[in-house]
């Protein structure tokens, strides 16, 4: 369980102002119906949105929608009840669960997590607190980016407590509070926290605290062995087509990303946050203020805090939200509170840029200019590297980089990269992460999957020169410096 001017033409003649504001709100609401349709629409014709959609405006649903198929092999339609694997929007019922039990008095935010873990290491347990978990400054390695994670666990079942052994052993990446590291471990260790006080499986504190209060009926922890009505099929994106994604055990993923959803269920949860139902307004000011010990200020208990421009402009405003992404599917929810707005886009054909999607939504929302979608670059490559060979690509490259209905995104040019190293065509991908490179050079991250490629072909030098390059850029980059050092020790 990682883009986003006008205002709206305003009439000077008082008859016209009498008109404007005479308009049914119906029909307002309407015209962004339309527009947020026709957006997401051509999102789907570009094969980059396949999945379900729902916006809300000052909160009241205006649209929602299912686009593409939830099941391809039997041309099966995604639809607003179909449900989709969250990832990491899990974080935020964790968080919920967490508070909940801190007004119970049954947990404190301050104190070390060895007062309810009392098997986990006191050299490093003693150093960490919940506040820690709940806002990614604990230093605990994610256990996700872990070498051969996905070959060596992704695929086998795991109880909580054996999970833990994999990674509490971890020298941590820094003093506890020191720094910001978004980490997976962390909200695990929230999830067997929450088992120990409770004496609840974190399944059934998830249903009976939040989704049978909230009518969430079709909201729960995913299991691949339970019959579920209308459940998307996850896809992987491999150029223009699609593959099955690769089978991920869900107890791997757990509090840190293991729910399903539908966009209807996730609007009763917006909703519900505007309330004291769950927990008191004090609570809820403690889940959606940022901790500003790192300087980092824009993470607060399971959900992003952040001032997003809106639309095209340079106006911005308050957003608090939360991506996700876990085999097969990429999902974000984007809460304007100001105004009780509310985008939620769940995508089940992997990796794909909701956040510029969901920033083009505000601009409708808020009657600004938006940006539009453009074909992939980086996919559109793909197809001829595969069919016609890496020169062809690189020529086809040229031709379209600058082009007007094509984007060229670091992203996407990273992850083609990957996918052609993992089906064994290491020096296209090389060749690939050079592209990025050159086109992104102030990245770090191109560096150090630059440097990662020229290791998987056996060029020790070139890798210690990217790597070196990436940990320069990016000294954050703990993983890239970590190989680095193993590199240069041999």
């Amino acid at each position: 369980m990682k883009s986003h001017s006008n205002h709206l033409f305003k009439k000077t003649i008082l008859f016209g102002v009498f008109i404007l504001l005479s308009l049914p709100f119906a029909t307002i609401a309407q015209t962004k119906t339309e527009q947020i349709d026709k957006l997401l629409s051509l999102y789907h014709e570009y094969g980059q949105f396949n999945g379900s959609a729902l916006v809300a405006e000052n909160g009241k649903v205006i649209y929602k929608k299912g686009l593409g198929l939830a099941n391809m092999e039997w041309d099966i339609p995604n639809q607003p009840n179909t449900k989709h694997r969250l990832g990491s929007i899990t974080k935020q019922f964790t968080s919920m669960l967490i508070m909940q039990l801190v007004e119970q008095g049954k947990l404190k935010l301050d104190v070390p997590i060895t007062t309810y873990l009392k098997d986990y290491p006191k050299s490093t347990g003693d150093q960490i607190t919940i506040h820690h978990l709940l806002t990614h400054t604990a230093g605990i390695p994610n256990y996700t980016s872990f070498p051969g994670f996905f070959n060596d666990h992704s695929r086998d079942p795991y109880t909580p407590d054996e999970f833990v052994e994999v990674f509490k052993d971890s020298t941590l990446q820094f003093t506890p509070g020191e720094k910001f590291a978004y980490s997976n471990s962390g909200y695990f260790l929230l999830g067997v926290i929450l088992e120990k006080v409770s004496g609840k499986t974190y399944e059934q504190m998830l249903q009976e605290n939040i989704f049978t209060p909230l009518k969430m009926n079709n909201t729960g922890f995913d299991h691949h062995s339970e019959i579920l009505k209308n459940r998307a099929t996850g896809y992987s994106k491999f150029g223009t087509s699609y593959t099955n994604s690769n089978y991920l055990d869900m107890s791997i993923p757990y509090a840190a990303g293991s729910m399903y959803s539908t966009v209807e269920d996730l609007y009763l949860w917006d909703q519900a946050l505007y309330t004291d139902q769950l927990i008191s307004k004090k609570s809820k000011d403690l889940v959606f203020t940022p901790d500003i010990s790192t300087g980092k200020a824009s993470y607060g208990y399971g959900w992003g805090i952040n001032y997003r421009p809106i639309g095209k402009t340079k106006d911005s405003i308050k957003v608090i939200g939360h991506g996700g992404g876990i085999n097969g599917f990429n999902t974000i929810i984007s809460r304007i509170p100001s105004d009780k707005h509310l985008i939620v886009l769940l995508n089940n054909t992997g990796g794909t840029d909701l956040g510029q999607m969901s920033n083009s939504i505000s601009g409708i929302l808020y009657g600004k200019d938006y940006d539009t979608p453009k074909k992939s670059v980086a996919f559109s490559i793909l197809g001829t590297i595969i069919d016609k060979g890496i020169a062809s690509g690189l020529e086809e490259f040229e031709n379209i980089k600058s082009s007007e209905i094509y984007a060229l995104d670091e992203g996407e040019m990273n992850r083609v990269g990957y996918q052609l190293l993992r089906i064994g065509k290491i020096k296209e991908a090389i060749e690939v992460f050079k592209l990025n490179v050159t086109s992104f050079p102030e990245s770090g991250n191109v560096y150090d999957s630059l440097g990662e490629a020229y290791l998987e072909n056996g060029n020790k030098e070139l890798a210690i020169k990217n790597y070196k390059k990436s940990v320069e850029i990016d000294p954050s980059n703990t993983h890239g410096a970590k190989v680095l050092k193993e590199l240069e020790s041999k």
